[in-house]
């Protein structure tokens, strides 16, 4: 709460706002890793596809919730289309192919954000 009215204020009382930063930043690392390894990837697509989202529509709840749950539908069932008709009569694990999608995004948006931040 005392962050909220900026790190001027949240310094003045005694709190460390980079140290603040650092162990949310590590937390929410830390609890994104762990919804990835108990889901699976296809649980990636739920980290992936809001960012998407909201990039693409803005930040506007009302469109961003709908169209969340409209292009993660879409998107898994493109990806289970392909893990199953690459390399037929084989099938890939869907997860696989939301891996090599979601990863790459994810880290695009990871690093956008790190350099948004820094400048």
């Amino acid at each position: 709460i005392i962050m909220a009215a900026g790190e001027e204020h949240a310094m003045t009382v005694g709190v460390h706002p980079e140290r603040i930063k650092f162990l949310v930043f590590f937390t929410v690392s830390i609890v994104s890793a762990i919804a990835v390894s108990t889901a699976g990837l296809i649980g990636f697509v739920g980290l992936v596809i809001p960012h998407m989202v909201r990039l693409a529509f803005g930040t506007d709840s009302k469109l961003n919730l709908p169209a969340t749950a409209i292009f993660g539908g879409l998107f898994l069932v493109v990806c289970d289309t392909i893990a199953r008709t690459l390399f037929q009569p084989t099938e890939l694990p869907i997860g696989a192919v939301t891996a090599l999608v979601g990863a790459p995004v994810f880290i695009y948006l990871l690093r956008s954000r790190e350099v948004a931040n820094d400048g």
